[in-house]
C-alpha cells in the first residue's frame, strides 16, 4: 500500500468559490482504472481520508478527494456573507467532475460519499442527471430524520437540530460550536431541513424528493456500526427514496473492520469498505 499522503493538490474555479481537490497517484498496474471521487463529511478535510484513499488504490482504483465548499482548500470560509446551501454543493460536484472529464472518459467513474458528501452527491445526480458516472458509493451516508433515530436518543435530535438552525440564523453563519465545523448558514438550513420534515427541501425549483424516486443508478450503501450520526435506520430511509435505483445495501460491522467504528473513526478501518467498492465496481454497467 503506498503512503497516505501521496497526492497532487489542485483547484476547480466555480461561481463564486474555488474547490480543493487532491488527485491520488494511479494504482499500481492497473491502467484505466475506475475513478472514484470523494465528497467528505460537513466539516471534515478531504486529507482526513488519505488511509481510505490508500486503501482504494491498493484494492486497484484511482482516487480524487475533493474538499467540500467553505471547508479544507475549497473556500469561500463560510461567513455572514455566505448564501449556499445544498444547491450550491450539488453544483460543485457537477463542476469537479467536468474539470476532470479528460481524466474520466473511458473510465468508470464513481462518485462516493460520506454524510454530507454523500448528499451533496446524491442531490447533484437528482438535479443534473447521472450521464457522467457509472455509480454511486455511499458511506454513512442518511436522512437525519428524528424519528429514524433509535429509542429515547430521538427526541433529543430534533431540539438539537433545529437549535444548530436558530443559532445559524441568528449569527448568520453556524460557528461550528461542537458539532460540523464552521458552515454557511444555507448549509444548516437544508440540512436541518432534513432533520425536522425527513424529506430534502426544493432545491432550485426542482422537488427533489420525486426527481429521487426516478434516479436509475446503480447505489452502494454502507452504513456502519456504532454511528453516533447517522444510525442503520437513517440510511435506510434514505435508500427507501431511491425507488427506480440499484440499490446494494450493507452493513460494516465492527468485527468485520477488526477495530471500534463510528460516523468518523471507520476512515481508520476503511479496508473491508474498500474492497467492497472494488468488488462493486467490476460489476457496475458502464454508463
Amino acid at each position: 500500500m503506498s503512503a497516505p499522503g501521496e497526492y497532487t493538490q489542485e483547484y476547480v474555479d466555480v461561481d463564486g468559490a474555488r474547490l480543493g481537490i487532491q488527485v491520488h497517484p494511479e494504482p499500481d498496474g492497473a491502467p484505466g482504472a475506475p475513478v472514484v471521487v470523494i465528497w467528505p463529511a460537513m466539516g471534515v478535510r478531504a486529507r482526513y481520508y488519505r488511509p481510505f484513499a490508500a486503501h482504494l488504490r491498493a484494492a486497484g482504483l484511482a482516487v480524487v478527494v475533493a474538499d467540500l465548499r467553505g471547508t479544507g482548500e475549497s473556500t469561500p470560509a463560510p461567513s455572514r456573507a455566505c448564501r449556499y446551501g445544498y444547491a450550491e454543493l450539488a453544483s460543485d460536484v457537477g463542476a469537479v467532475l467536468a474539470a476532470l472529464k479528460p481524466r474520466l472518459d473511458g473510465r468508470p467513474t464513481i462518485l462516493l460519499g460520506h454524510s454530507l458528501g454523500g448528499q451533496a452527491a446524491l442531490l447533484h445526480l437528482a438535479l443534473h442527471g447521472t450521464g457522467a458516472v457509472d455509480g454511486l458509493a455511499l458511506v454513512a451516508v442518511g436522512v437525519p430524520y428524528w424519528r429514524n433515530y433509535p429509542g429515547p436518543r430521538r427526541f433529543g435530535v430534533l431540539p438539537y437540530t433545529q437549535g444548530i438552525a436558530a443559532t445559524a440564523r441568528l449569527l448568520g453563519v453556524w460557528p461550528g460550536w461542537g458539532f460540523g465545523g464552521r458552515q454557511a448558514r444555507g448549509v444548516i438550513r437544508d440540512w436541518a431541513h432534513t432533520a425536522r420534515a425527513g424529506r430534502f427541501p426544493a432545491l432550485d425549483g426542482v422537488d427533489v424528493e420525486a426527481a429521487l424516486r426516478t434516479l436509475d443508478v446503480p447505489v452502494l450503501a454502507v452504513s456502519v456500526d456504532d454511528d453516533q450520526y447517522t444510525p442503520h435506520g437513517t440510511v435506510d430511509h434514505l435508500c427507501g427514496k431511491l425507488a427506480a435505483a440499484t440499490v446494494v445495501r450493507e452493513r460494516l460491522t465492527a468485527a468485520r473492520a477488526g477495530a471500534p467504528l463510528d460516523h468518523f473513526t471507520w476512515v481508520r478501518a476503511s479496508g473491508p469498505v474498500a474492497a467492497r467498492v472494488a468488488a462493486w465496481a467490476a460489476d457496475l454497467p458502464r454508463a
